[in-house]
Protein backbone atom coordinates (compact mmCIF):
# COMPACT_ATOMS: atom_id res chain seq x y z
CA UNK A 1 0.00 0.00 0.00
CA UNK A 2 1.24 3.06 -1.33
CA UNK A 3 1.23 5.59 1.90
CA UNK A 4 0.20 9.70 0.46
CA UNK A 5 2.00 12.51 2.27
CA UNK A 6 0.31 14.26 4.46
CA UNK A 7 -2.01 17.27 2.76
CA UNK A 8 -0.06 20.53 3.59
CA UNK A 9 3.66 18.58 2.40
CA UNK A 10 4.43 19.70 -1.13
CA UNK A 11 4.53 17.41 -3.84
CA UNK A 12 8.27 17.34 -4.58
CA UNK A 13 9.68 16.91 -8.48
CA UNK A 14 12.89 16.22 -8.70
CA UNK A 15 16.23 16.96 -11.71
CA UNK A 16 19.44 15.39 -11.13
CA UNK A 17 22.67 16.23 -13.36
CA UNK A 18 25.75 14.36 -12.10
CA UNK A 19 24.35 13.57 -8.44
CA UNK A 20 23.37 17.59 -7.79
CA UNK A 21 19.33 17.23 -6.95
CA UNK A 22 17.15 20.51 -7.33
CA UNK A 23 13.62 19.75 -6.30
CA UNK A 24 10.63 22.04 -7.00
CA UNK A 25 6.80 21.64 -6.09
CA UNK A 26 4.16 24.18 -5.98
CA UNK A 27 2.58 25.69 -2.51
CA UNK A 28 -0.09 27.35 -2.71
CA UNK A 29 0.28 30.49 -4.81
CA UNK A 30 4.39 30.05 -4.74
CA UNK A 31 6.47 27.61 -5.94
CA UNK A 32 8.96 26.59 -4.09
CA UNK A 33 13.18 25.09 -4.77
CA UNK A 34 15.55 23.21 -2.59
CA UNK A 35 18.61 21.24 -2.86
CA UNK A 36 18.78 17.63 -2.37
CA UNK A 37 21.65 18.06 -0.16
CA UNK A 38 20.25 21.34 1.98
CA UNK A 39 16.63 20.74 1.77
CA UNK A 40 15.72 23.18 4.66
CA UNK A 41 17.25 26.43 2.63
CA UNK A 42 13.85 26.69 0.35
CA UNK A 43 13.61 29.24 -2.43
CA UNK A 44 10.18 30.76 -2.71
CA UNK A 45 9.16 32.39 -6.29
CA UNK A 46 5.70 33.72 -7.19
CA UNK A 47 4.50 31.66 -10.30
CA UNK A 48 4.99 34.58 -12.44
CA UNK A 49 8.50 35.22 -11.52
CA UNK A 50 8.83 31.27 -12.29
CA UNK A 51 7.21 31.51 -15.55
CA UNK A 52 9.86 34.20 -16.46
CA UNK A 53 12.43 32.58 -15.00
CA UNK A 54 12.03 29.26 -16.94
CA UNK A 55 10.95 30.94 -20.46
CA UNK A 56 14.49 33.26 -19.82
CA UNK A 57 15.87 29.89 -19.29
CA UNK A 58 14.05 28.53 -22.52
CA UNK A 59 15.99 31.12 -23.55
CA UNK A 60 18.70 30.89 -23.30
CA UNK A 61 19.93 33.78 -20.75
CA UNK A 62 21.53 31.51 -18.36
CA UNK A 63 23.77 29.28 -20.54
CA UNK A 64 26.98 31.26 -19.63
CA UNK A 65 25.97 31.03 -15.77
Amino acid sequence: MVQEPPADEPTWHRSCESGACVEAAAKGENVILRSSVAPEAILIFTRVEWQEFLAGAKRGHFDSV
